[in-house]
């Protein structure tokens, strides 16, 4: 055999096979190492979401419950009024019927200050979004349905129905 033959056998014999190298090996490894440290990041992102939703959570039922506590505060202030006008007999020209007046526009006014605010329909027509139609005339004095009568106030609370009103409707006769 010719020389630069024995040569490339010998270079063939020390080459190594592909994935056999210490290269690879390493960048392997790294490859695994790179893999581990990313699911354990991960692991702990999934956790801290999971802390903040559960912290997220007690921190809403606790928000929501300092709003009804502090509504309640309020309302207690109008309880203690109702039980002194109750507990009064007239006295010094304020009548019973005066102190329930009193008490009445105090409720109003917290209603107010939380956004709950009454609306009227009288003589408006009849819309079953905001109305609720308890009974039906016929009447000829009216082209469309319209709430002749409430029975009952409508309210809203920040723009949104919180009870639609009570009402007679009049509707066309036929």
């Amino acid at each position: 055999m010719d020389e630069n033959q024995d040569k490339m056998k010998c270079d063939t014999k020390d080459a190594q096979e592909p994935g056999e190298g210490k290269g690879d090996r390493n960048e392997f490894e790294e490859l695994r190492l790179k893999a581990e440290e990313n699911w354990q990041l991960f692991l702990k992102a999934r956790a801290e979401m999971e802390n903040y939703r559960r912290r997220s959570e007690r921190d809403l039922g606790r928000m929501i419950l300092r709003g009804k506590r502090d509504l309640l505060l309020k309302i207690l202030g109008v309880v203690d009024n109702l039980e002194r006008a109750i507990g009064q007999e007239e006295t010094g020209g304020v009548s019973f019927l005066e102190g329930v007046k009193m008490i009445h526009r105090q409720m109003q006014e917290l209603l107010i200050a939380e956004g709950v605010c009454a609306f009227e329909c009288e003589g408006k027509g009849f819309d079953p979004a905001v109305h609720e139609c308890v009974v039906v005339l016929d009447s000829s004095g009216v082209d469309e349905e319209t709430v002749c009568e409430e029975l009952e106030k409508g309210y809203t609370f920040h723009d949104e129905v919180l009870r639609p009103a009570k009402v007679k409707v009049a509707r066309p006769a036929k």
